[in-house]
């Protein structure tokens, strides 16, 4: 996606995050020149100025115009992140609608091909959202991984991540959850996402279910997972207020 250009002039400059990043580490630090296309694009767009000391060095400065576009940037990201936390919320929310206990911003091990193709090895899947089901009966758990992208950007790098996805599916179902771009348009089609994975879709303000997740054998969860799961506080439960007003 890319960030908004500091003239608006026909022949202006499109920014992306390269641009941005390279913008906030000047910006935080000495300046030394780099010296490279970046640069070169970032000083002739006026984002950036040269300072020579009285030692004849030079080192870069970030211009006022630099500035209102690192401010514009961090206002797209600050939106862009209150709108995954909100889905995710919800998401979470609906889990326990549905009878589920859920669980926001768990670091869970899971067990992925090796990368020489021959064995496997582990790693650690931070889902959006995991889920299991209310229940007492260790193999019916169900255990379900939500993942939530807000940005088409986002997700299309997400889903070049194999080894990711393969964690989720280590650990469960594992479902995408699409958001909806400024002008209210779901960021992908629910063919853009593997096969293996279900999606879910923001329409009108309801989720709707674009595509199922393949049903996968009942089975129980790793120890490893267990005791993750001990260790934290799942979201809390509809009927969880109601309750303490009983007491």
């Amino acid at each position: 996606m890319s960030l908004p250009s500091a003239d608006p002039g026909p022949d202006a400059f499109r920014f992306g995050k390269a641009h941005a990043r390279r913008l906030r580490d000047i910006y935080r630090s000495a300046g030394w020149p780099c010296q490279d296309p970046l640069e070169i694009e970032l000083l002739a767009a006026g984002l950036l100025d040269r300072v020579t000391a009285p030692s004849g060095h030079e080192s870069l400065r970030v211009s006022d115009a630099g500035v209102r576009l690192l401010a514009s940037t961090l206002a797209a990201n600050r939106a862009a992140f209150s709108a995954h936390e909100a889905l995710v919320e919800r998401i979470a929310l609906e889990m326990g609608r549905a009878g589920r206990i859920a669980w926001r911003g768990l670091a869970l091990r899971a067990q992925v091909p090796a990368d020489d193709g021959t064995g496997a090895r582990w790693c650690v899947a931070r889902p959006d959202v995991f889920s299991i089901r209310n229940t007492s009966v260790a193999n019916y758990v169900d255990p379900i991984v939500h993942e939530v992208k807000v940005r088409r950007a986002d997700l299309l790098g997400d889903l070049r991540l194999g080894a990711k996805r393969a964690a989720y599916l280590h650990l469960g179902e594992c479902w995408y959850v699409l958001g909806c771009d400024a002008r209210g348009r779901c960021i992908a089609a629910p063919e853009e996402v593997p096969p293996e994975c279900g999606v879910l879709v923001v329409e009108q303000g309801r989720m709707v279910v674009a595509r199922a997740a393949p049903r996968r054998p009942r089975g129980g969860l790793p120890f490893g997972v267990w005791m993750a799961l001990a260790k934290t506080t799942p979201v809390a439960g509809l009927d969880e207020d109601a309750q303490a007003l009983l007491a």
